[in-house]
């Protein structure tokens, strides 16, 4: 297996630009995903790396090859998409192998790169069924399959659980990284979905308006962002951003009570506007005389998510694991934990740090 290295990839369709110089290394054997919301340029950026999409300017490369102007069959990739597209008359084992056949691969190597690759994804008893036996899982499992047999250096996955049911979908990542862990390929995973991002991947590529906002391992991005962007689109439910100011050294934020920040970052000058961002699961919410009124609570069974309004119009999500039962609409404090705040200019977005 090998690893994949981007250059100043830039893509152009006609006069607008897509990909704006997008520098990146994957390592050898890593699961790296890219993510970000719609539209962000990381669907395209995968197409670049498969060949499906030309590169107007910069490089790739696999492995020690510049793959740049290649082909698809030649770089060595093998890509499962978010449509299983598989042959519906024909047999799973037979899905499996058009490719090797097509090739003119000998009919024993055929049978026993098959034959491993049911192995891996559990798909022993079904090798002679046709697609419509199986369910949708199954049938990204056999999609899967047959990228395995193929042997690549590296693996591209186009949001291959976007058409699934959610039970599915967590069944299928399970699969995926029960499938990277065993198979120790390079793999590049393109999702809109910041939990399949956190669960699957050693690291994260953060994309916006196509440009690379941060990278780095999960708990790296979700502790350690960069900016507001990344912050608040990296955690489940998302970091809660309030208006703070500048108080003698500290930032006082109005829709907690004044409450204040201790810091030791550098802070603009005395009554100028920061970004305070705060973790759901680093607010802890009591009954109390107070401006905040808790407005839904989402009662998820382990734990819940308490909707708070706040007098200045903006809302915090809280995250509770206690079984403290607060009416809606009831008057509410909440405390936080300053250590735990992160700063950001308004200006900017970017980090104080």
């Amino acid at each position: 297996m090998t690893g994949v290295t981007l250059r100043n990839v830039v893509k152009k369709f006609g006069p607008v630009d897509v990909i704006h110089g997008v520098d990146l290394d994957v390592d050898d054997g890593e699961f790296c995903v890219f993510v970000g919301p719609s539209g962000c340029g990381k669907s395209t950026l995968l197409r670049m790396v498969a060949g499906l999409e030309n590169t107007t300017s910069g490089a790739i490369r696999i492995g020690q090859r510049d793959v740049t102007g290649l082909d698809p069959a030649e770089r060595g990739v093998a890509m499962v998409f978010q449509t299983y597209a598989l042959y519906p008359h024909m047999t799973v084992e037979e899905n499996m192998g058009f490719g090797l056949k097509m090739n003119g691969h000998p009919k024993g190597e055929i049978k026993r790169k098959v034959t491993e690759a049911s192995r891996i994804l559990k798909l022993d008893e079904y090798l002679g069924r046709k697609p419509k036996a199986l369910s949708g899982g199954q049938r990204q499992r056999v999609a899967i399959g047959r990228a395995i047999v193929r042997g690549p250096e590296v693996f591209l996955f186009d949001e291959p659980l976007s058409n699934l049911d959610a039970e599915l979908r967590v069944d299928m990542r399970v699969e995926i990284a029960r499938l990277h862990k065993e198979i120790g390929a390079t793999m590049i995973y393109v999702t809109h979905d910041q939990v399949e991002a956190m669960t699957l991947a050693d690291k994260i590529v953060v994309l916006r308006a196509g440009r690379i906002e941060q990278v780095g391992s999960p708990m790296e991005l979700y502790s350690d962002p960069d900016n507001r962007f990344v912050a608040g689109f990296i955690g489940s439910p998302s970091m809660n951003i309030l208006e703070g100011t500048v108080d003698e050294g500290r930032v006082r934020i109005p829709s907690l009570g004044n409450g204040t920040i201790e810091t030791s970052v550098a802070l603009p000058a005395n009554g100028q506007k920061v970004l305070v961002g705060l973790r759901p699961r680093h607010l802890t919410v009591t009954a109390g005389p107070s401006d905040l009124t808790l407005d839904i609570r989402e009662r998820l069974g382990g734990v819940s998510y308490d909707y708070i309004n706040t007098p200045q119009g903006e809302r915090l999500v809280a995250e509770s694991r206690d079984d403290e039962m607060i009416t809606e609409g009831t008057p509410v404090q909440v405390s936080f934990d300053p250590a735990s705040a992160l700063l950001f200019d308004p200006q900017t977005e970017r980090r104080l740090r």
